[in-house]
């Protein structure tokens, strides 16, 4: 089922802090991809569907720089396909010692209209990554070039980030604290949820704000609770 543009515009609108409450509801626990970071905290919400390359420990005779020249190498090719809209997911084995592409590769990723891309190895050039008006999340800075550790080899399967299983097409966000997969046939109902997470919340530290405690509040196990967040929930338009 492919992202709506509803659903889209839903979760640009709620943290991952939040979306991983609302899985772990559901049975979830481990959709939140580990030791990534955003280049440029400043940015919206990314948010797409996943695109996923997977690369493999690098060979030498395998991996001269003259691979490049084929046309058809896998990351260039990757890098090409990746469809407007959704987020590139690199699995780079956890491994941030050569990079899983640089500010050129991002940059065509940018330019094709790709919504973000999410490694959990590392980016080189990253202080032009972070430059570019493009969501981008990494381990930490790598210069050297992935051939010195990475080969790619799988186009769009199933992989590993983080510790995360990524499925191609699942939904992938990510904020200023990291990255989070949403299984693609729980986005909507997850976005809906999260939406109104995130309004109660709202609500919450704007009472916690005027020196109201939490408890009966957070969570609303006082019906006072619930009816001052209906009040407040009309007044606000949400």
């Amino acid at each position: 089922m492919a992202l709506s543009n509803s659903t889209r515009d839903k979760l640009k609108t709620v943290s991952t802090a939040t979306l991983c409450s609302a899985l772990f509801k559901r049975g979830l626990r481990n959709q939140f991809i580990q030791n990534v970071h955003p280049l440029n905290a400043h940015l919206p919400n990314m948010v797409g569907e996943a695109f996923t390359l997977r690369y493999i420990p690098a060979r030498e005779d395998l991996n001269p720089m003259t691979v490049f020249q084929n046309p058809n190498h896998p990351q260039r090719v990757a890098i090409e396909q990746c469809p407007p809209g959704a987020v590139m997911v690199f699995d780079s084995r956890k491994d941030a010692r050569a990079a899983s592409a640089g500010s050129i590769l991002i940059t065509r990723l940018m330019v094709r209209g790709v919504a973000g891309a999410v490694t959990d190895g590392g980016f080189r050039d990253s202080p032009e990554i972070a430059a570019l008006p493009f969501p981008t999340y990494h381990q930490r800075p790598s210069a050297p070039t992935n051939l010195t550790l990475h080969q790619a080899l799988d186009i769009n399967v199933p992989i590993g980030c983080g510790d995360v299983a990524v499925f191609p097409g699942d939904v992938i966000v990510g904020d200023k604290e990291g990255v989070f997969v949403i299984p693609a046939h729980l986005a909507d109902e997850v976005a809906d949820d999260a939406v109104e997470m995130t309004a109660f919340e709202d609500f919450v530290t704007e009472e916690v704000l005027r020196g109201r405690a939490t408890i009966g509040l957070y969570p609303p196990t006082e019906q006072k609770s619930k009816d001052d967040f209906a009040v407040w929930r009309k007044a606000k338009g949400r």
